[in-house]
């Protein structure tokens, strides 16, 4: 059952291919797939997304993994992550895959553009999800797409590190959607070990200009406060106040929807 902090949010459902999973939608106007970190739909997640619909977005939320509305805690976390690993909708692990639950998420976004309209569809992925948006570029639909600490596949090695956690076949497909004119973001605290540098450097070697890479200083006396295990650079690494980095962040985001979904100025 939904948790309270879900109660602003319509409860619906999507299937494809004969999967079928719940999403919480809320709004109007173009769509914006807001996809969880880890352990599921916070209630820190909510907000981001409360903040999307209020540019005039219609706001989908999946539920992909945990228990959607739950505080985060590190037992949590932990048992989300188990699950996640072992799950064959993800590719936590492999080098050069594309996890299979983005072939829904395709469909969703798809589907949501059709009832939707707008010249697109948004795409926010966190964390465990945080590549998902790049993958979901294949289809045609997505024209925004944010990478927030993008973590798979998970750092098991140098080559791990600057897997971008798609195909080679995908990432041929996402170059020339870029080449057209497709922006990426992505975001990352420096000191993450989880999105490790070599990431982005990979993500800047393969789209050039089309990639727009947000690095958070969360080195050890950081100006802002960042913590050293600083990750969640939208939801719970957030400091929202003006002039902190990481609210810079969140606005570049609030403003590559704006534009490329054609919202009204702020």
């Amino acid at each position: 059952m939904a948790s309270g902090v879900l109660s602003d949010f319509d409860t619906t459902t999507f299937t494809h291919d004969g999967t079928t999973k719940t999403v919480y939608r809320r709004g109007a106007g173009p769509a914006v797939v807001v996809m969880t970190e880890m352990p599921g739909i916070t209630p820190s997640v909510l907000d981001f997304a409360r903040r999307v619909e209020a540019l005039g977005c219609t706001v989908a939320v999946p539920d992909l993994f945990g228990e959607a509305g739950r505080e985060p805690s590190n037992g949590y976390i932990a048992k989300s992550i188990i699950k996640g690993c072992v799950s064959k909708e993800f590719e936590a692990l492999a080098k050069s895959k594309t996890s299979p639950v983005t072939v829904w998420l395709r469909a969703l976004a798809t589907s949501l553009h059709e009832e939707c309209g707008g010249p697109g569809v948004g795409a926010v992925g966190m964390c465990f999800t945080g590549g998902f948006a790049l993958a979901m570029m294949v289809d045609p639909t997505i024209v925004a797409p944010v990478l927030s600490q993008p973590s798979l596949p998970f750092a098991l090695s140098n080559k791990h590190k600057a897997d971008l956690g798609i195909s080679d076949a995908d990432l041929r497909i996402v170059r020339d959607r870029v080449d057209d004119g497709v922006c990426v973001i992505g975001l990352r605290f420096t000191g993450d070990s989880l999105v490790p540098a070599e990431r982005f450097a990979r993500l800047r070697a393969e789209l050039g200009d089309g990639f727009v890479g947000v690095e958070i200083d969360s080195s050890p006396g950081n100006p802002h406060g960042h913590a050293k295990d600083a990750h969640s650079v939208l939801t719970e690494g957030l400091i929202d106040e003006p002039g902190q980095p990481t609210r810079d962040a969140l606005d570049q985001v609030l403003n590559l929807f704006r534009e490329r979904l054609e919202l009204p100025s702020a």
